[in-house]
């Protein structure tokens, strides 16, 4: 018999600067992606044994009882269950995303957040933003390895965020709304792998790689600068000095050097890969004018799907009422 429903979500996120080179202490800034998102809806079911997990997007049914502590939502449900100390319900708790899958927009942390919702939900508390986001970092090592904590921390928090591993995250207010045309390659993008190989390139040439973290740093915080003050031509030229410097690190790749280039050639202020590279995303900035010129530019140059979305603070703030 039914007993009660509990449905929570989350958004995507992107990650506007400082990939890669946040692993290593230096800052980054990304921002949710509330066009898509990661849903969790658990039903409680009188007299039910046993929690089932439902991965509908995949077609994956698991018994929690029985999940090998790998798998990624069974180990969201058991650490958000501690926390709660709680027992799990019996019943079943079915997530669902629009968020492309290992496309760099923060889809596992989505998920592990919407299911740490829904299971306060059903407990009747609240995960305060920092603690659920602890939580979800937790789950990330099982997708990453050793995850930077910057899609955990932007999809708790829901809002922009200024990450510096290591320190509280900095939520923070974008004054002057800009547009990004974000262009999906349609391919997976291996983050565990990108990460893994420029530690690895790191440490064999840990002099080069800290000159390019520094190197990023340094635009990162310009490009704040620029975000605060409005200069989006400024903001723009980042993004491709960015993308040169990920691409010096290895972790850009042919289809993301080309949408970069289109995005440049339809008039875009700036493109950049986003997130772990090799695949997921490209990022343009653009004036709304000129969105869809971008956009059909992208596709024609092989984008798999194309999200345009206003980025700003109000924006955020409106979407978590």
């Amino acid at each position: 018999m039914l007993h009660a429903l509990y449905t929570a979500s989350a958004p995507g996120k992107i990650i506007l600067m400082g990939e890669h080179a946040v692993v290593y202490g230096r800052p980054a800034m990304a921002v949710p992606v509330h066009q898509v998102q990661a849903t969790a809806t658990l039903t409680v079911q009188d007299g039910a044994s046993d929690l089932w997990i439902a991965a509908t997007d995949l077609g994956q049914r698991t018994a929690l009882s029985s999940a090998p502590p790998v798998n990624p939502l069974a180990q969201a449900v058991r650490l958000t269950l501690t926390f709660l100390q709680r027992a799990a319900p019996g019943g079943e708790l079915s997530v669902h995303s629009t968020i492309p899958l290992a496309g760099g927009m923060g889809s596992g942390a989505a998920v592990s957040t919407a299911i740490g919702r829904a299971l306060a939900a059903w407990a009747g508390q609240t995960i305060p933003a920092a603690d659920l986001s602890a939580l979800v970092y937790e789950v990330e090592r099982l997708h990453h390895g050793t995850p930077s904590g910057i899609d955990n921390t932007v999809i708790a928090y829901g809002q922009p965020v200024w990450f510096v591993k290591g320190q509280p995250p900095q939520p923070f207010a974008i004054p002057h709304t800009f547009w990004l045309v974000i262009a999906s390659t349609g391919i997976a993008s291996p983050t565990r792998e990108t990460v893994g190989d420029v530690r690895q390139s790191w440490l064999a040439d840990p002099l080069r790689f800290e000159g390019l973290f520094d190197d990023i740093a340094g635009l990162v915080n310009a490009g704040r600068a620029a975000m605060l003050a409005g200069d989006w031509p400024r903001l723009g030229a980042l993004f491709f000095q960015n993308q040169r410097l990920l691409a010096e690190m290895g972790v850009s790749a042919p289809i993301l050097d080309r949408l970069v280039d289109a995005a440049r050639l339809a008039g875009a202020f700036g493109a950049k890969l986003s997130g772990g590279g090799r695949g997921g995303n490209v990022i343009a900035l653009v004036e709304p004018a000129a969105a869809e010129t971008v956009a059909d530019a992208l596709r024609q140059a092989g984008a798999a799907a194309i999200f345009i979305t206003p980025v700003s603070a109000g924006a955020a703030r409106a979407a978590l009422l």
